[in-house]
């Protein structure tokens, strides 16, 4: 395989290399390719490939042991990944041991209220695309999913647009945006009426509650929502990465 160059080379190798792992092309736990092979099946430089390397095992991707070789941190599965992480629901109830399945509540376009404005960096009464969709772990209610997206960045009308997908995806083919990171405020609220209803809780029950902001590259917001767990079923774990200073 070649490595073709209309983005910048590293960027290109970045996520390639991502996308293998997130993929388990390359196991959890299991050793990486040698910088020269993977350079030589890529048809790029060595220093490109360990500049890749060295921003990975920053973020604790990977694990480079000197004099042994490169390998996936066995606890990836754990790990925020520019795919997103945490953030895909599917692969958080897979790896629970659990079936995932995703069914679409509600899609409108709907004005964007004086929060959801400010958060997005729109008007307020701007076009919004609002998405409600229920997560369920071998048909159990897991995760209710409240996301809007501005509706300056659809590319294909609302009635083409599948709930199904899971968020990077969704963005990626219907608004040609990628996700690069977010900001989130984790809280614990009593359940609202939909969440009793959609999660089968009783009333009164707490639930953990997730409200992040999706941004691309450009530092611009792409995506608002909020999620809630039914944490009696899935627990949720954050691996963060430090760096050496």
């Amino acid at each position: 395989m070649q490595i073709t160059r209309p983005t910048p080379i590293v960027e290109q190798v970045d996520s390639l290399l991502r996308d293998r792992i997130r993929a388990e092309y390359y196991l959890p736990g299991g050793r990486l390719p040698s910088e020269t092979e993977l350079a030589e099946e890529l048809g790029v430089s060595r220093a490109t490939i360990r500049t890749v390397l060295a921003r990975m095992a920053v973020e604790g991707l990977i694990l480079r042991k000197q004099g042994d070789g490169t390998y996936v941190n066995q606890h990836i599965r754990a790990i925020n990944t520019h795919s997103g992480g945490m953030w895909d629901f599917t692969r958080l109830i897979a790896s629970s041991g659990y079936q995932p399945t995703i069914r679409e509540i509600s899609l409108s376009i709907r004005p964007a209220d004086d929060q959801e404005a400010e958060i997005l960096s729109v008007e307020a009464g701007d076009p919004l695309l609002s998405i409600v969709r229920l997560f369920s772990a071998d048909g159990r209610p897991a995760i209710l999913a409240k996301n809007v997206i501005p509706g300056y960045l659809l590319k294909v009308s609302p009635d083409q647009v599948d709930g199904r997908l899971q968020i990077g995806d969704l963005l990626a083919r219907c608004c040609h945006q990628k996700i690069a990171y977010t900001l989130t405020d984790i809280s614990s609220m009593t359940t609202t009426p939909d969440a009793i209803e959609l999660l089968n809780l009783p009333a009164g029950s707490s639930l953990l509650v997730l409200q992040v902001t999706f941004f691309n590259r450009n530092n611009h917001p792409i995506v608002h929502g909020r999620s809630y767990f039914n944490d009696s079923l899935l627990q949720l774990r954050l691996v963060q990465a430090w760096g050496a200073h």
